[in-house]
């Protein structure tokens, strides 16, 4: 089988059927080194769940993370909505710095047998050749013959492009800067707790961050305006958005202040969701995956969970002799009832550091 896209999802799955032995495992990924850049994310206990599923070892995955102790966002109307110690710790989410969970999972697809091809984009697919379809890597072309392949990658991907050109990356509304200080910081705030200030009045923007003692601390901002130009987006030096980030925290400047000195540089990016309305039905031997198939904004908080849950049901279907394209049917029904409900109760928890995480 073809895995294309090497990041938290495709590598989970990759190692998962390699490591089998019934067949084998072609995994491509554009980047040369998965480990290198990201930001961070936050876990919960189902996308936990499905990494140890998928032959993840759970304690290196307890050792390269640290539980939340609590989840506190306030608003600059006072408003406040706080989660217990107890209620996270059911919820199991923990902290990641995307860099670690990726040097696990590199680890995990090393160890089992996967042929990897780093630094190899996947650039086109010509898709109703006979007897598979044709991987085009720039000036070279790959013949795939597999029952099943899976697209793992990511929001803008090549291959639902070619599946599905009708459905595209929507705006979300929100323009996303991640930043890490490039050393540890004490922050007058509970430590291990992931929390958010909401300014409500003109300045439309939210303020988040978690810290703990002797390590980075990671912060975020998400701001409501129009799509930043793509030539703005990626990396940039801190210095180009520390006004800004400075005047869209006026009820919180000294935290604000203390993360920007502390920060070199930041990773913008413009919110986007990929919509699953219209969608086709999925079809192998081809299946979308994870933000390929439905991205959804990094305020939602639950990308590389429902990524993880994905790859973790077709793998189950194959292994067990049933259709990988009705489990991902399934999934979309799923997700598409707990979207619907999030958006009823007005939930969005933005607990996503970019959980895609590479520089995309």
């Amino acid at each position: 089988m073809t895995i294309i896209g090497g990041g938290i999802a495709g590598s989970a799955l990759a190692g998962a059927f390699a490591r089998r032995g019934k067949e084998d495992v072609r995994l491509y990924e554009q980047q040369t080194d998965v480990t290198a850049g990201g930001a961070f994310l936050v876990v919960d206990g189902r996308g936990h769940a499905a990494l140890t599923a998928l032959g993840v070892d759970e304690d290196r995955l307890h050792d390269a993370s640290y539980p939340l102790n609590g989840l506190r966002s306030i608003s600059s109307a006072g408003d406040r909505i706080e989660a217990t110690p107890d209620q996270i710790r059911e919820r199991g989410h923990r902290f990641w710095q995307r860099r670690r969970l990726m040097a696990i999972l590199a680890e995990h697809v090393a160890d089992s047998g996967v042929d990897t091809h780093y630094g190899a984009p996947v650039t086109d697919i010509t898709l109703g050749v006979t007897d598979g379809c044709l991987l085009h890597h720039g000036t070279t072309t790959t013949a795939v013959t597999d029952d099943l392949i899976i697209a793992a990658d990511g929001i803008d991907s090549v291959v639902r492009a070619r599946l599905e050109p009708a459905r595209t990356p929507v705006y979300a509304g929100e323009v996303m800067l991640y930043g890490m200080t490039t050393g540890p910081v004490e922050l007058p705030t509970d430590p291990s707790t992931l929390h958010f200030y909401r300014e409500v009045d003109s300045q439309l923007c939210t303020f988040g961050h978690i810290w703990r003692p002797d390590e980075p601390a990671a912060w975020f901002m998400r701001f409501t305006r129009p799509a930043a130009d793509p030539t703005d987006l990626g990396v940039r030096p801190i210095d180009e958005w520390a006004e800004t980030v400075l005047a869209g925290t006026p009820h919180n400047q000294n935290l604000a202040r203390i993360l920007v000195e502390n920060t070199s540089q930041v990773y913008l990016a413009n919110a986007r969701n990929v919509p699953l309305t219209g969608a086709a039905e999925p079809e192998l031997p081809v299946l979308l995956v994870g933000d390929a198939d439905h991205a959804i904004t990094p305020a939602a908080g639950v990308g590389a969970r429902d990524a993880l849950e994905d790859v973790h049901a077709v793998y189950q279907a194959h292994i067990s002799g049933e259709s990988p394209a009705a489990a991902m049917a399934r999934r979309r029904a799923q997700l598409i009832d707990s979207r619907n409900m999030a958006v009823a109760q007005g939930v969005t928890s933005g607990t996503g550091g970019r959980d895609g995480g590479r520089a995309e």
